[in-house]
């Protein structure tokens, strides 16, 4: 059965435990770097149950599409660019890049090779945005949304690089969406 995450307001200890869930996500996960071709060590990842990976953005360049730089990690991406924010509004979690959707703005999509079954994300986002999940006839199997926009500097209840996350079986595809508005993500991470 797939889990659904509706946000609500934050009060001080949601923000101490959305912490908390932040900081457990990025270090239990192998931190993947993009393959780079000929000259880059190309190893394929070995599929465990329980395996968790965090993309390294870090190493993909500003403007770069994000295609199939982790495919050895078990995942491609679409509609999708790395940069480095100039607008204040989306700062981003650890480093200075992240994903955004590309050349369509509004939703990134990834693929994976084989099912997840976590997802999860830093989302910052100028609207109300969603972590929609299908299997591999396409059929929806669970979302999480954050109910508004959340970019730094406002006065939303909802803090910037929020974590979007799913859990649910079989796994193939997922998209971060967001209505007439642009997001960006952050700390990419899935687990097997």
């Amino acid at each position: 059965m797939a889990e659904h995450y509706r946000y609500q307001p934050n009060s001080r200890k949601d923000i101490e435990l959305e912490k908390i869930d932040k900081e457990r996500a990025s270090a239990s996960a192998i931190l993947a770097a993009p393959w780079r071709g000929k000259n880059h060590l190309k190893e394929k990842l070995r599929v465990e149950k329980g395996l968790s990976v965090r993309l390294n953005l870090e190493e993909l360049k500003c403007f770069e599409m994000v295609e199939k730089q982790f495919q050895h990690c078990g995942v491609l991406f679409a509609n999708t660019m790395a940069i480095s924010p100039s607008n204040p509004a989306f700062p981003p979690h650890s480093g200075n890049i992240v994903l955004i959707g590309a050349p369509k703005s509004g939703y990134l999509e990834a693929i994976f090779s084989k099912p997840v079954r976590c997802v999860s994300g830093l989302v910052t986002s100028s609207r109300k945005a969603v972590l929609a999940a299908y299997d591999q006839d396409d059929k929806p199997v669970g979302h999480a949304e954050m109910s508004g926009a959340n970019l730094a500097g406002s006065e939303s209840a909802i803090r910037p690089n929020y974590l979007l996350s799913l859990r649910a079986e079989n796994i193939h595809r997922v998209n971060f969406l967001t209505f007439d508005g642009h997001l960006t993500v952050d700390d990419f991470t899935f687990s097997f």
